[in-house]
């Protein structure tokens, strides 16, 4: 079995940025949606197009990072620009005074997230042996839940200590995206590529797409499916708010599902290395259900709690996974196109299911938005077995 001990240092590194970076945007994200809507008075459907928009464009920019990546295999330099951008945005969120400058922000620091994805992604299957990639996804995906734990956590701590100012608080998340930055910069070396690698093509062009196999694209439309029945997670945030929790500790709800999230992000990534992908994807949609029914019905903040948990759990399980498969089902020498175009993909099923759930909470509640993503989430679930998916450990 795998152990932490025998990853590649890169990609505990690439953990630590992404846990510095995820600090100073979950302690964001995690007061951004009370700020729209108490703040700056957005209503719903504001926040779900927002928010919907922001990852569309990310996902975007991941289709054209991922390819350049491939071509000019430099992984790094890319990812380096990614990361710079999103540290910049950061000192926008509390200078915002309209929606139109929170919008101007979340779109720059998408894009930053955008460039930076694919290529992180590729770089941590062109650094780790193929038998420890699950391990090497669920160890990265964990420290970033650690920083998606720990933003939250210091959100709550300095919105008490600053009296519920949240513009004061959001100042606080500029100093950790600058040290993942730095962290970024200085420790990480990028791998020499192996002579073995099939040469790029003198052109970057769309027809490189078509080389990826069918596996692959199985692997997006179930990715695509995933997405659907997971809405953005500024709506916990909102429930939270809802169902009665002050808004100095709405960001516990944040905290909660990434201390879930951290806790089993890395044991589920060992578990990819051995099981099938299959079951461990049907228990994490079931999962899902499970989370959307509790937060249907909570009418108290400690209900809201226990479905982020299982929001955080489920995430665990499959976010990684799918991960492992892109990188599992792709040439090598398309990483960074393979996982552009599932993230671009993900991220359009992403503003939709994100415009529907702020739709259905405005005209009918929020007990509806969730039934209605436990209902997906079970469609879901019955669609995988028509899935078949092609490595060692299937059925």
């Amino acid at each position: 079995m795998a152990s932490d001990r025998t990853l590649p240092s890169g990609i505990w590194i690439l953990g630590f940025v992404s846990l510095f970076m995820d600090i100073s945007s979950e302690l964001v994200h995690s007061l951004l949606p009370v700020f729209m809507t108490t703040v700056l008075g957005a209503s719903m459907v504001t926040v779900g197009i927002i928010e919907g928009v922001a990852e569309g464009i990310a996902a975007t920019t991941k289709v054209f990072s991922g390819a350049v990546s491939d071509y000019f295999k430099k992984r790094k330099l890319l990812a380096v620009i990614g990361y710079g951008l999103g540290a910049l945005t950061k000192p926008i969120f509390p200078l915002a005074t309209t929606i139109g400058w929170v919008f101007a922000a979340r779109f720059v620091d998408r894009i930053g997230k955008g460039i930076r994805g694919a290529p992180r992604d590729a770089l941590i299957a062109d650094i780790t042996p193929p038998l420890l990639r699950g391990a090497a996804y669920g160890l990265r995906q964990a420290l970033d839940s650690v920083g998606a734990f720990l933003g939250p956590l210091l959100a709550v701590v300095f919105m008490l200590l600053l009296a519920s100012d949240i513009k004061a608080v959001l100042w606080v998340a500029v100093i950790p995206a600058f040290i993942a930055v730095f962290l970024l910069i200085v420790a990480l070396r990028e791998p020499v590529p192996t002579q073995g690698a099939t040469p790029s093509p003198n052109q970057l062009t769309f027809r490189d797409v078509t080389r990826l196999p069918l596996r692959y694209w199985l692997v997006v439309m179930l990715g695509a499916v995933f997405t659907l029945a997971r809405f953005s997670e500024a709506f916990l945030i909102l429930r939270a708010q809802d169902v009665g929790l002050p808004m100095a500790y709405v960001p516990a709800i944040m905290i909660v599902m990434n201390i879930a999230y951290a806790s089993f992000a890395y044991p589920a990534g060992l578990a990819n290395d051995r099981l099938s992908a299959r079951k461990l994807l049907v228990f994490g949609l079931g999962l899902l259900v499970i989370a959307d029914v509790i937060l249907a019905v909570a009418a108290s903040p400690a209900l809201a709690l226990v479905g982020a948990a299982f929001w955080g759990l489920h995430m665990a399980f499959t976010q990684g996974l799918l991960s492992k498969l892109i990188a599992d089902t792709a040439p090598c020498e398309l990483r960074g196109t393979a996982f552009g175009v599932f993230n671009l993909v993900s991220g359009g099923a992403l503003l939709l299911a994100s415009v529907i759930a702020g739709t259905l909470w405005s005209f009918y509640g929020a007990s509806v938005t969730f039934i209605a993503g436990a209902l997906f989430a079970a469609l879901a679930a019955m669609g995988l077995t028509f899935y078949r998916p092609h490595n060692r450990a299937t059925d």
